[in-house]
Parts: structure tokens; C-alpha cells; sequence
């Protein structure tokens, strides 16, 4: 059944290619949100403080970014926001997000090369990461849907992850040497109508855009799509910033964000009293 699914899509693939014989390109918009879970101890949090807190937590998760494509390049690229989320919350509690810079930051992806390079912005010093795209192994399913105005396809596959640690006032709940691993299934959305292998972040490799992705706790789904603009789409590869490849950079965070913890970590004589309360969440 896989196999003839298969063999329908590349050939509805093949046919809307045939149609769009001139050089195919667009933008697409995509919002994304992320679950929060967090343990709250009610000794130190009441309840109107932990809405307070889960409300900046979610304002943090909820992004709009731009996919920017033609057949074989795209950019990802998040939009600026007005008014950033406030982080601290004065002598209740902080939260501290380990990341990049946001709306600096850009993703460039050559499919037909198979390699991307990112922009990153972090803690005020730019990376440059180059590397090779890592080819997802698809399970394309029989389900089908529609987001906004295009039929879709339902995709699959599964990885191992590292299971989330929390952190309260600096400190792991439970610490061990070596991280906890899990399998996850991660579940996208893609439509033929619109022929590239291109999709959100890090997700692509599908026989059409792929328009909707749940990856966890993580959701993206594309909310607009302008098709072949008046004005041709530029896709500019970024080229400032120290150059790594991405497990070079990935110790670098690694390192950055334990270094964060430390800074955050209350004194000692200031835990349990009842007024302090420190969260550290990983981007």
C-alpha cells in the first residue's frame, strides 16, 4: 500500500512540475508554539503567579518565521517582533532562555546540494554553521487532509532524543552522568501541489512543501503561501560569522548554557525561602 502511495504522489509530482515549467518560487508563513510542562511547587508559587509565569513562557514559544524558496534554495527566516517578551520577572522568578538570537538568525538550504548553512546570533557573537543535510528516512502514509486551500499527504519517521531535564533555582531534579533517551515520532503534512522538497527549519525531503509539522512538544504549521510573486524572491546564502560545522557548535551551547545555569543559580542561603524561583529552558 506504501509503495502504490508512493507511485500516486511522485506521479501528481511530476505532473504539476510539468505545469510550473517556469521558475517556480515563493514565500510561505509559518507559526510555531511549544508546549511548556513544568512541576511548580506551591509552597513557593501561588496560583496567580504561576498563570503570571506560564503566560511568558508561552508568549516566548509562539514565533513567526518566513520560508522563502524556489526549486532548489530556500532561507528560513524568523520575523521581527515589536515587542519582545519580558524574561525577567523582577524578584519572583526568571526565566532564561538558551538560544539564539531570534529574528538575526537565518537558515539557508540547498536541497540539490544537500547541505545548508546557518546564521546564528548567540549571546552577542554570530556562527556561521555549515553543514550537511541529514537525510530523513519518510514513511509516507495514506492519510490525507486539507490545510487552507491544499490537499495533503501525512508523513512519518522516528528518532531518538534526549528526554527533557528540568531545572529549578539552578539545579537538575535528578542528575545523571549519561542523558536519558526516548523514541519520538515526528508527523508532517506536505502537499504535491507545490513541487519542492523544501519545508520549516529543519524538515524537508518530502515530494512537496511540507505544510504542517509535530515534533514533540514542538508545532509548525503554515498559515499563508504566495505562489510565484510579482517580485522575484531573493535567496541570499549568509556568509558573516565564525565558521563551524554543527557538532562543533552544539559544544559551544553546551557549554554557554551551563554556564548560564551557574550565573542564575541562586546563593547558597537563598534556596527554599519562598521567594525564589529560577526555570532554565534549552531553545
Amino acid at each position: 500500500m506504501t509503495t502504490i502511495i508512493r507511485v500516486l504522489v511522485l506521479a501528481l509530482t511530476a505532473v504539476f512540475t510539468s505545469v510550473n515549467a517556469q521558475e517556480f518560487q515563493g514565500i510561505a508563513t509559518y507559526k510555531t508554539q511549544r508546549q511548556v510542562d513544568i512541576k511548580l511547587d506551591s509552597t513557593q508559587m501561588n496560583d496567580e503567579l504561576q498563570m503570571k509565569m506560564l503566560e511568558v513562557m508561552k508568549k516566548q514559544f509562539q514565533k513567526t518565521f518566513t520560508l522563502s524558496f524556489n526549486k532548489e534554495e530556500s532561507t528560513y527566516k524568523q520575523e521581527e517582533e515589536l515587542d519582545k517578551p519580558n524574561v525577567g520577572m523582577g524578584g519572583d522568578f526568571q526565566i532564561v532562555s538558551i538560544g539564539g538570537g531570534g529574528g538575526s538568525d537565518v537558515l539557508y538550504k540547498n536541497t540539490k546540494e544537500q547541505r545548508y548553512t546557518e546564521q546564528v546570533d548567540t549571546y552577542g557573537k554570530i556562527f556561521l554553521v555549515k553543514d550537511d543535510i541529514e537525510n530523513i528516512d519518510w514513511n509516507l502514509g495514506s492519510e490525507t487532509k486539507y490545510i487552507g486551500e491544499y490537499p495533503c499527504y501525512k508523513a512519518t519517521y522516528t528518532k531518538m532524543v534526549e528526554k527533557p531535564r528540568v531545572v529549578i533555582n539552578g539545579e537538575e531534579e535528578e542528575e545523571s552522568k549519561e542523558p536519558e533517551m526516548e523514541e519520538r515520532t515526528v508527523t508532517a503534512w506536505y502537499t504535491p501541489q507545490i513541487p519542492v522538497n523544501h519545508g520549516p527549519d529543519n524538515y524537508q525531503g518530502l515530494p512537496g512543501l511540507i505544510l504542517e509539522v509535530h515534533d514533540g512538544k514542538l508545532t509548525i504549521v503554515c498559515s499563508k503561501i504566495v505562489l510565484n510573486p510579482k517580485e522575484k524572491v531573493k535567496i541570499t546564502e549568509p556568509d558573516k560569522g565564525k565558521e563551524v560545522d554543527q557538532e562543533k557548535y552544539d559544544d559551544i551551547m553546551e557549554k554557554k548554557a551551563k554556564e548560564m545555569m551557574e550565573r542564575y543559580r541562586p546563593k547558597r542561603g537563598d534556596r527554599n525561602d519562598g521567594n525564589s524561583f529560577s526555570i532554565t529552558i534549552g531553545g
